[in-house]
């Protein structure tokens, strides 16, 4: 039984920064739970372990439905490649966000949510950490 399992994963206390923004999210809310993405059928699974994100999810990504999944699925394909890049290059990317390579093929059928989470941490990622994926 194949069983894929990432870690996206942060340590508290480094590359934090005040938001700028006038919405201040709490990225340092040690009793949040992670999100964990998973697809039943296809045996796939993310964990993600990033203080802030489930605030994010509720509160500031639009909401399920919003998009379509072939949209997320095509912004998936691209983010993803950019993140594997960063992530297999530690000496001229903070490690510690890019902590491991994320395992997505656009041949596979990931169903809406995880498409929705995983198209919502980058985009929570790119805030948190004032970096973008381009």
């Amino acid at each position: 039984m194949k069983r894929l399992h990432f870690i996206i994963a942060f340590i508290i206390g480094l590359f934090i920064a005040a938001c700028s923004s006038s919405k201040n999210i709490d990225y340092n809310n040690k009793n949040e739970e992670p999100v964990v993405i998973a697809n039943d059928s296809l045996e796939y699974e993310i964990i993600i372990i990033d203080p802030g994100f489930t605030y994010y999810l509720n509160a500031i990504a639009k909401p399920e439905g919003f998009y379509s999944q072939t949209y997320l699925e095509n912004k998936n394909r691209f983010y993803v490649p950019v993140w594997n890049y960063r992530a297999s290059n530690p000496l001229q990317f903070n490690p510690n966000i890019y902590e491991n390579v994320i395992d997505y093929s656009p041949n596979i059928d990931y169903g809406y949510e995880v498409n929705y989470k995983l198209f919502n941490y980058f985009k929570f990622a790119e805030q948190k950490y004032r970096m973008r994926l381009r």
